[in-house]
């Protein structure tokens, strides 16, 4: 019985790489245009976002939630809005090339993602692990 949780904590982490990863064109797209549809307040926060409602939320076991892998991802989790936020700013400012300047490949919206993404992917697959194991 305790492989339908851990299945649904990996589900979540996929749905929540990709979401997150959807951003990036979301924040290009404000970058061009200088609008975006979702206000700055909002994009700051973790627990607005699909990922953020369900890492904050009750639907986690206790012993998922004192997993080191949650704390982590938790923490990648709201520094990646905190520097989207930055961004959407910027791009809402007008401020085209220091919003790009994020967004660029050393860039620290990028190395957030990528921090943010890896940690997801290790807890994932050590949730695998623990299935095989299991």
């Amino acid at each position: 019985m305790t492989l339908h949780p851990a299945r649904t904590l990996a589900e979540e982490i996929a749905r929540a790489i990709g979401a997150h990863g959807q951003w990036k064109a979301r924040l290009r797209a404000a970058i061009a245009s200088g609008e975006l549809d979702v206000p700055v307040a909002s994009i700051q926060v973790d627990d607005q976002c699909a990922f953020g409602r369900w890492l904050h939320g009750n639907s986690l076991a206790d012993s998922e939630r004192d997993h080191d892998h949650h704390e982590i991802v938790a923490r990648l989790h709201a520094d990646f809005h905190q520097i989207a936020a930055r961004v959407a700013e910027l791009a809402l400012a007008g401020n085209k090339v220091e919003a790009q300047q994020l967004m660029d490949l050393d860039g620290e919206f990028t190395h957030a993602s990528a921090k943010l993404t890896l940690a997801m992917m290790t807890w994932k697959h050590a949730l695998a692990g623990e299935l095989v194991e299991g």
